[in-house]
């Protein structure tokens, strides 16, 4: 059993992790509908994120709270720059981390669906590891061994 120390560490991280995910959900989406030329609406987020309208409305108000959007009647939501940080940090994430499984041969479906998972839980540590192995070549050798089923591993 791991040390006490370590192990309630991890179970706070897991659930600070776990307060967050939800905010970034949102910020990232939004991000993401701007980023498409898209405005980012209500029922535009409740429709991606599978919600209700009135779930969204209520999400949105709280963003709006902690200075994370803006929004402009009849014109939807936008990100301030802390909102824009906060989605930044979470693509980042995003990214490494789905790269990370589809080097080691995830499909691209389970490893978007995944990642959408996992960049929330993941800390700097191993994040920094994912980068490290991506950089060193790690899809090549995946790549190299799922080619060569016979060579050891």
């Amino acid at each position: 059993m791991p040390d006490a120390d370590i192990q309630s560490e991890g179970f706070r991280q897991n659930r600070a992790a776990r307060r967050n995910a939800l905010v970034e959900d949102y910020v990232e989406l939004i991000a993401d509908l701007l980023a498409e030329g898209q405005e980012a609406r209500q029922v535009d987020i409740a429709s991606r994120l599978g919600v209700s309208q009135p779930t969204v409305a209520k999400m949105l108000s709280r963003l709006a709270s902690e200075g994370l959007v803006s929004r402009r009647p009849y014109r939807g939501v936008f990100l301030t720059d802390a909102g824009r940080a906060i989605a930044e940090d979470v693509k980042s994430r995003h990214r490494i981390v789905e790269e990370f499984l589809l080097a080691l041969g995830v499909g691209q479906d389970s490893a978007r669906i995944d990642a959408e998972g996992i960049e929330h839980y993941v800390g700097p540590e191993t994040l920094a590891a994912f980068a490290r192995a991506l950089d060193l070549g790690l899809a090549r050798l995946f790549a190299d061994t799922r080619a060569h089923p016979d060579s050891p591993r």
